[in-house]
């Protein structure tokens, strides 16, 4: 495949896996150096057509598209749409480029935005889901998909909370994290005290069985549900911060469930 622009205006076919061009879509799957590279030029990757097609729509702007040639066809009207360049590989260049074999075939680099004020994500919600330390970037987006599928108004993030537009994260959740106004808090110590301020009442997701069940919480008002990291759960100030512990009840001998399942069910009864 020769390093040429082909006939088709806008895809530009390329060979070379350290074309400088390709840079935005290096090593994928290394955590680190994506946290660095995306950091540092502001960027996230959105793969597959349909949270590329999501993210456009969202108002995100495309700095490049990438393809494997034989799925080509799935995003050309996309790329068509844009004045972004279109970088057309092999799928064996794919997988060499971004670490992984490329199944959905399209990938696009996509400009951050500012993110809003915890105070500006509060105003106006009843809602609110609240991420303390989760840092598994499937789960954040299991919760995200969550959120915007049950109609719930937001999500506000802990500082050391996985990062919402990581690939995987964006891939979870279908694109669902560009629905779904969120913040992250400055103050892990004391940022629930700005939710109590804003009205909400703080429900703490915990298997502890002296908690209430989650079905008979009353729930009117504004309402925050504290969710916290994969193993140890809220942290115990967060816990001890909340105005009412909940559970899901459970049987045989179940304490727990995955966060995105505990999420599911938690958001459905308190919408």
């Amino acid at each position: 495949m020769a390093d040429v622009a082909a006939e088709h205006a806008g895809q530009i076919w390329l060979a070379d896996v350290a074309d400088p061009r390709l840079r935005d879509y290096v090593r994928l799957t290394d955590v680190h150096l994506r946290r660095s590279l995306e950091a540092a030029e502001g960027l996230f990757i959105a793969e597959g057509d349909k949270v590329i097609r999501r993210a456009i729509a969202a108002g995100y702007a495309v700095r490049s598209l990438l393809v494997a040639e034989d799925k080509l066809a799935t995003i050309a009207d996309v790329a068509a749409s844009t004045t972004a360049p279109l970088y057309v590989v092999s799928p064996e260049v794919a997988q060499q480029l971004t670490g992984y074999r490329v199944h959905r075939g399209a990938l696009a680099s996509l400009l951050r935005r500012p993110l809003p004020s915890p105070a500006e994500v509060l105003s106006g919600a009843r809602r609110i889901v609240v991420l303390e330390d989760i840092v598994d970037h499937a789960n954040v987006g299991a919760v995200f998909r969550c959120v915007a599928a049950l109609g719930l108004d937001g999500v506000l993030l802990a500082p050391r909370c996985a990062d919402p537009l990581y690939r995987r994260a964006v891939k979870v959740s279908m694109g669902a994290v560009f629905a779904v106004s969120y913040a992250r808090l400055t103050d892990w110590r004391e940022g629930l005290a700005e939710l109590r301020a804003a009205g909400f009442r703080l429900l703490a997701l915990t298997p502890d069985p002296a908690a209430v069940p989650i079905g008979d919480v009353h729930a009117e008002g504004k309402l925050a549900l504290l969710l916290g990291g994969e193993g140890a759960g809220l942290s115990g100030r967060w816990l001890a911060a909340s105005d009412q512990a909940v559970r899901i009840p459970m049987s045989r001998g179940i304490d727990s469930l995955n966060v995105g399942s505990a999420a599911a069910i938690a958001c459905y009864l308190l919408r």
